[in-house]
């Protein structure tokens, strides 16, 4: 039986919940190379991805920047993808110096609030090592920049909201690199935490919960989140430690815990066995305040996609009465 949506909502409320949420997710280059073979796993495990019709699917399908080829977004960010079914990057940065940023406009059009909306956009904007001087110097052009995203990013907001206010408002800016923070804890609450605490106070402030997807490393700012009024953190396992996460999360703030992907594509079924039931051990409690996700790109052999799958279902269930 499938947790229910009330699972979630009682899992972030430390509310004992009956069983842990548990999904799959299967990047479009995924379903491109594996075709009916992976359309077989996901129809044999409903429980992790609901009611699937085979023969449903288009394998070869993909849209927005999962196309190949190169998107201009409303920003003026140049995007290119050279490789269909995974995500594309920013090859050209409409502001790639300082005095761009004084002329810089926000877009007209609604763009909602995508992946990168906060700090992602400002190097989407001014490129990465552009922005990594500006956070050492700390130039007025700086403050400008976030300036002007920030205010965006409430515009949006606000529209969303007027539109109706959902139990969980979900956001996803990854924060940090693969061992550390790019500009570093002091630089981040000094630069950006106010960005945070102003987008998830409101939120807060209007009756939802807020969750934030995060790649990379970032567990030295986690309670800083939570301080911002952030409800569900999904942080990475790799970059981050089980430990540091059991340290600064249990008990404190929910974790969709995004399983190890950097070992997918290269260990067995066993080892998949093993970290599922660890992760759920160290940051799982009767209580609540664990979600599970794992995302498969098409390096993971079927094998442990359906490893996956077994073990999610199997563990689930792990703080059940």
């Amino acid at each position: 039986m499938p947790e229910t949506k009330d699972d979630r909502i009682k899992a972030l409320e430390f509310g004992h919940p009956e069983y842990i949420p548990a999904r799959v997710g299967l990047l479009p280059a995924s379903w491109m190379r594996h075709r009916e073979k992976i359309e077989d796993i996901v129809a044999r495990h409903p429980i992790i991805f609901g009611p699937y019709k085979k023969g449903s699917r288009n394998f070869d399908e993909v849209g927005g920047y999962y196309a190949k080829g190169r998107h201009v977004d409303p920003w003026g960010c140049v995007w290119e993808n050279i490789n269909p079914g995974c995500d594309a990057y920013v090859k050209e940065h409409p502001v790639p110096t300082r005095e761009g940023v004084r002329k810089l406009k926000a877009p007209q059009e609604r763009t909602g609030m995508p992946h990168g909306f906060m700090y992602m956009r400002l190097f989407y904007l001014r490129g990465f090592e552009e922005l990594m001087v500006d956070f050492a110097e700390e130039p007025p052009e700086l403050q400008m920049l976030i300036d002007i995203v920030l205010e965006h990013n409430m515009k949006e907001l606000e529209l969303t909201l007027k539109e109706g206010v959902p139990p969980l408002m979900h956001f996803g800016d990854d924060l940090g690199m693969q061992t550390s923070l790019a500009m570093g804890p002091a630089k981040w609450r000094k630069h950006l935490k106010p960005c945070f605490a102003k987008i998830f106070g409101r939120c807060r402030q209007a009756g939802a919960y807020t969750y934030l997807h995060t790649d990379g490393h970032c567990h030295e700012i986690i309670p800083d989140l939570i301080d911002c009024g952030l409800n569900v953190v999904n942080p990475q396992i790799r970059a981050n430690g089980l430990d540091n996460l059991a340290r600064v999360c249990k008990g404190k703030i929910c974790v969709d815990l995004d399983l190890d992907r950097q070992m997918f594509p290269f260990c067995g079924p066993k080892e998949i066995d093993a970290h599922v039931r660890e992760a759920v051990e160290a940051l799982g409690s009767p209580e609540g305040g664990l979600w599970l996700t794992a995302e498969c790109g098409p390096d993971v052999p079927l094998v442990n996609v359906e490893a996956i799958c077994q073990a999610l279902e199997k563990y689930r269930a792990h703080f059940r009465q």
